[in-house]
């Protein structure tokens, strides 16, 4: 997907664009992008190839395209046939994805991986996308199609009866969508990048991911994508952005209708299904996807005491240096952090799927059970459990003089706890929101990672930093934030961005997170604010496994507001989605004895 950056640009205040301009530079921009795609797909695409350190099997692989895969109800779905040439008998790998087959970037080279590497690999489209029949509905259908996908395939003569799922985002929750329905063919399963209930990474929060997953059930409305230049951010009511874009989208409406965690929700969550998979599954994710909080609540899920220990043993949890969109594959960077071992999604499902696929003794049943990339360290650690049990939680307690305001101002972040201290006071504007992540595409959140310093200069945005560090500092797990706060408004966001400082002085962001006001008590019901009263809020940061090397400072910034990654709070005790009328929040951040505010980190002794 595509950032808004040159249709609705702009960092703070919105810009005066006209409806007729903003329109035609949209379809430009649509135009642009669709004729960059077909010229890729044309010169680049077929010369593309999935990275790997492993030795190919086979050298050619063969293509048969649009081979029909008929569905119980008579809907027919479209699959392309990956299979190395001169091949008999094989095990077979299958990846079920909504993308279109024939316009995903990635699917011509997974195809020939897979093929290279002995397996003949389906690859076809859901029902009601690409070349497939019917209607697409949000995993509606997966697990029916999935299962007489996997009937159809297990009966092919070229097919020897195993078959394993793989694949990341929507055709990672293809797989757990069949898996808990025991077919005696699905051997095994490696989805990445995924997040079995999307609640949490929709509304992370109390919040809307509105240029992300928003913006992405707008597009998947109809067989082909819809124009995302059309869908204008800064849209009020958020209810009609769909119809401001040029016509309603249901899933784009379920997601802001069903705010709060409900029954709705309830339905589509794949993870209540998961003491029903019995086969193996490597989960794995990236450290910098936005999808992260939903893959390791995966596997909190999949570890549960309830699943028994002989199912536990055959479940392994990955998490590497990428983001969802593999950008850190092409420049093995984040900001200014090199990254080796880039390679490591497909050659390590690969060996996954030849001891479970082809029985073949290669050690991967006993690799460590999680296995994790260190950032800043670049270099992989095995651990016997998640969360890493050596990770201590540690406070670090903010502090100022009551003048935390940008980076300049006497904001403080140590191990002290707090005394007698002035509080801390943001203002926060919707119409003048921090818009950092706005013209940047967050699915290749990697790739732009910067300094962060302009943010840093913001009145509304308060920093408490460390001193200097005098020896490397690790952390591995979960991050939170404890804050006690008061507002003058019934609701108002907060938001905490961990960061890590340079000795010059450049800061790039380690991980963020978000608390809307009336969700402060669980998102399964609202409590507004009584305005002024303090209440203490606490902000989930995800998780990281990054090493803060010697003389740089730990940050964190605290502010109302990340437009781009969230939707604006606009303030009021409004139904969310339907305000139309911004109001200006004044933001406090107590820090003394009595209301102590403090950062988590997972601090583990380096070696």
């Amino acid at each position: 997907m595509r950032s808004r950056g040159d249709t609705y640009a702009s960092a703070g205040v919105r810009p005066a664009v006209s409806p007729v301009r903003a329109r035609v530079a949209a379809e430009l921009g649509w135009a642009r992008q669709r004729l960059g795609e077909a010229r890729d797909r044309r010169y680049m695409i077929p010369s593309l190839e999935t990275p790997t350190q492993t030795p190919d099997r086979y050298r050619d692989v063969r293509v048969i395209k649009n081979v029909t895969v008929p569905m119980r109800d008579g809907v027919i779905l479209a699959a392309d046939v990956y299979s190395p040439a001169g091949a008999g008998r094989l095990p077979a790998v299958l990846i079920r994805m909504p993308y279109g087959k024939d316009r995903h970037y990635a699917m011509a080279t997974r195809g020939k991986f897979w093929g290279r590497k002995g397996y003949h690999c389906v690859i076809q489209d859901v029902r009601g996308r690409g070349r497939s029949g019917g209607e697409w509905g949000f995993l509606e259908n997966e697990a029916a199609d999935g299962y007489d996908t996997l009937d159809w395939l297990a009966a092919q003569p070229w097919c020897d009866g195993n078959i394993g799922m793989a694949g990341e985002s929507y055709y990672g929750m293809t797989q757990w969508a069949v898996a808990p329905l025991g077919h005696p063919n699905l051997r095994c399963i490696a989805p990445g990048h995924t997040a079995c209930d999307l609640y949490d990474v929709v509304h992370p929060g109390g919040a809307f991911t509105h240029t992300t997953l928003g913006l992405w059930a707008y597009i998947m409305r109809t067989r082909r994508d819809r124009n995302p230049y059309r869908f204008d951010p800064w849209h009020l009511p958020l209810i009609s952005s769909d119809e401001d874009a040029g016509g309603p989208s249901r899933p784009y409406k379920d997601y802001v209708e069903h705010w709060a965690r409900d029954s709705w929700w309830e339905q589509r969550r794949l993870s209540r299904r998961h003491a029903e998979v019995t086969i193996p599954v490597l989960e794995w994710g990236g450290w910098f996807d936005l999808l992260l909080p939903g893959t390791l609540a995966d596997w909190g899920s999949l570890m549960s005491p309830a699943t028994g220990p002989e199912l536990r043993s055959r479940r392994w949890l990955m998490i590497g240096p990428t983001d969802h969109a593999f950008t850190t594959l092409q420049t093995s960077r984040a900001g200014r952090l090199s990254l080796g071992g880039c390679w490591w999604p497909f050659d390590r499902v690969k060996r996954f799927f030849d001891l479970w696929l082809r029985g073949e003794r290669n050690g991967a049943g006993t690799d460590s059970r999680v296995q994790l990339y260190s950032v800043g360290r670049d270099r992989w650690h095995g651990e016997t459990e998640w969360p890493p049990p050596s990770a201590q939680p540690t406070r670090y307690y903010l502090h100022s003089g009551g003048r935390a305001n940008t980076a300049g101002g006497d904001g403080a972040l140590d191990l002290d706890p707090p005394g007698e201290e002035r509080e801390d006071i943001l203002l926060y504007d919707p119409e003048d929101p921090v818009c950092y992540w706005f013209t940047r595409d967050l699915w290749e959140s990697a790739r732009h990672l910067g300094d962060r310093r302009e943010v840093e200069g913001r009145r509304d945005v308060l920093v408490y930093t460390s001193s200097p560090l005098e020896r490397p500092l690790e952390v591995c797990g979960p991050i939170r934030v404890s804050l006690h706060v008061a507002s003058s408004r019934p609701d108002t966001d907060f938001t905490a961005a961990l960061v890590d400082v340079y000795p010059d002085g450049y800061a790039q962001l380690v991980q963020e997170g978000i608390m809307r006001a009336r969700f402060r008590e669980g998102c399964e019901h609202e409590v507004l604010l009584e305005p002024e009263r303090v209440t203490r809020m606490e902000i989930d940061l995800a998780a990281a496994s990054h090493a803060f090397a010697c003389g740089h400072q730990v940050r964190l910034e605290v502010s109302s507001s990340s437009f781009g990654r969230w939707d604006r709070n606009l303030n009021t005790a409004d139904r969310l989605g339907r305000g139309v009328a911004p109001a200006t929040a004044v933001n406090r951040i107590r820090h003394d004895r009595q209301a102590p505010s403090y950062l988590v980190l997972p601090v583990v002794d380096g070696d």
